[in-house]
């Protein structure tokens, strides 16, 4: 029964715990269930805030686009008023402008139609003039019975004979007062020239003589069967002449620049004693390339002693390769610094700039000594090598002009052909071979003898000048100006000549009485 009553005691307290349990989730869900109700009703009062706000701002964003959007709208109308007017404006000024046009070409038209009357009436009055010129010249050709073109041809040959002699008087008259005026300061000029320069005289050929010490030497410079010299020759382009003369040998080319390589070489493997084809070919490249370097140094040097600065390495070079060319036995490079010393004091005494005159001067003659030979006279070859190396035109220019193969556009151009005369005609500067000297002074001599009245001609003064003696009863002294004349610009044009040539023309009166 205590088990029982136990048992049943344990029930009892388990189905009063229950209980208390059912109670106490009943009260918490109706708590929870009041708390979610509360939530609820705040998210939904945030969720209206909210949605109040974003409509506030969204109503406030449209309100200033709508602001922005006008007053792009009010601009864009203000900006196409402008241009409306401006339009207006224009449209005004072209209608004017094409009411004057109008006008204009109605009195155009007036002056046209003026004018074509005018031509009108001109017209008959020239037909009237002639038929009274035509009367007239009938009437005239009766009287003198003479036909008028007759008459016109005796005209023009008299007209013309008395318009070529005072011609020729003007022309002397000219020329006496230039030489009065001029002749004077020119001499000065060319005085102080010549003095102020002094140069030796340097005969340049095609030969060079290489000096050996015994016949040993020249074997081994033959070598076997000869290989060595035909190596040397082949490198170096130069014809080797071995001959009986003792200890020498002659080197004979035209290109002295080669002959240079050449004599250079030789001395090297002389003096190295090493001779044999491929060692020649390694010492001639070699040498041909401290010869370049010479060349350079000897351009810079040049332009350092004159003065000149700013000239491109390209011209340098050329500069440096005069060294090795001559003309007329005239080393270029002595005849180019002269003549660049002589510009330079020449373009002092005249006002001009010396600087250029000098470098004008240095490169007149640049168009002998270029790397390639193209057919081009060395005058212009020397231009057109400036003109690529940026010189200025007044220096091309001179380049050019000094053998008048391009007319003179400046003042230096000139003065750089008298330097260049000067130079080249100033004894012991050049030589000729004889048979081309005797030719030169035989051709002067004829050219003059082909003239009528002609009796005899003489060259003097190494071919500088040419003396006519004419017949006095054939040329009087009118035509004795006119013929010394003629027979300088014959000469000028159809002879080659270093400097200038006098031409003078002798006429003389003799009478001879005897007494018996």
């Amino acid at each position: 029964m205590e088990i029982i009553t136990i048992v049943l005691i344990a029930a009892a307290l388990i189905l009063g715990v229950i209980a208390g349990f059912f109670i106490a989730g009943s009260k918490l869900n109706a708590s929870a269930t009041k708390e979610k109700e509360n939530m609820l009703k705040e998210v939904e009062v945030k969720a209206e805030a909210t949605k109040q706000e974003k409509i506030l701002q969204a109503k406030e964003k449209f309100l200033q686009l709508k602001s922005e959007h006008e007053k792009t709208v009010q601009e864009k109308n203000t900006h196409i008023a402008q241009h409306e007017n401006k339009i207006k404006q224009k449209e005004g000024e072209l209608n004017k402008k094409l009411e004057d046009l109008n006008r204009k070409n109605k009195e155009a038209e007036e002056l046209k139609n003026q004018a074509n009357q005018q031509i009108e009436v001109y017209k008959h009055r020239t037909e009237d003039i002639e038929k009274s010129h035509r009367k007239q010249v009938e009437m005239l050709e009766k009287i003198s019975g003479m036909k008028a073109e007759d008459a016109k041809t005796q005209l023009v040959e008299s007209i013309k004979g008395e318009a070529k002699t005072q011609a020729m008087a003007y022309v002397k008259d000219i020329m006496d007062e230039a030489k009065l005026t001029a002749n004077k300061e020119a001499k000065k000029i060319v005085i102080q020239t010549i003095q102020r320069v002094a140069t030796e005289a340097a005969i340049e050929n095609s030969i060079s003589v290489f000096h050996i010490e015994g016949d040993e030497t020249k074997g081994r410079i033959i070598g076997r069967e000869g290989r060595n010299i035909r190596a040397l020759e082949a490198a170096t382009g130069v014809e080797i002449i071995v001959d009986d003369t003792p200890d020498a040998i002659t080197l004979s080319c035209f290109d002295s620049i080669r002959r240079e390589i050449c004599r250079l070489a030789l001395h090297q493997l002389v003096t190295d004693g090493r001779i044999h084809p491929a060692r020649i070919e390694e010492v001639v490249e070699k040498t041909k390339k401290m010869l370049e370097e010479e060349i350079i140094e000897t351009g810079k040097r040049t332009c350092i002693d004159l003065g000149i600065h700013g000239l491109h390495p390209e011209l340098i070079r050329m500069v440096g390769r005069m060294k090795y060319r001559s003309s007329y036995g005239q080393n270029l490079l002595q005849h180019s610094r002269e003549v660049a010393n002589l510009c330079a004091i020449m373009a002092s005494e005249m006002g001009l700039n010396p600087k250029v005159a000098k470098r004008a001067g240095l490169l007149h003659d640049i168009g002998k000594v270029p790397d390639e030979e193209p057919e081009l006279p060395h005058a212009l070859l020397g231009m057109k090598l400036a003109e690529k190396f940026k010189e200025k035109p007044e220096v091309c220019n001179a380049i050019g002009a000094h053998h008048d193969e391009i007319e003179m556009t400046s003042l230096y151009s000139p003065i750089i052909q008298v330097c260049d005369a000067i130079s080249g005609a100033r004894p012991g500067a050049r030589r000729e071979i004889a048979e081309q000297y005797m030719k030169r002074l035989k051709d002067l001599e004829a050219l003059a003898q082909s003239y009528d009245g002609v009796e005899k001609t003489y060259a003097i003064q190494a071919g500088r000048e040419l003396r006519v003696i004419v017949s006095s009863d054939k040329v009087n002294d009118g035509r004795a100006e006119q013929l010394a004349f003629e027979i300088s610009q014959r000469i000028q044009t159809e002879m080659t000549y270093p400097g200038q040539v006098k031409v003078t023309v002798i006429r003389e009166v003799r009478a001879t009485g005897y007494a018996k």
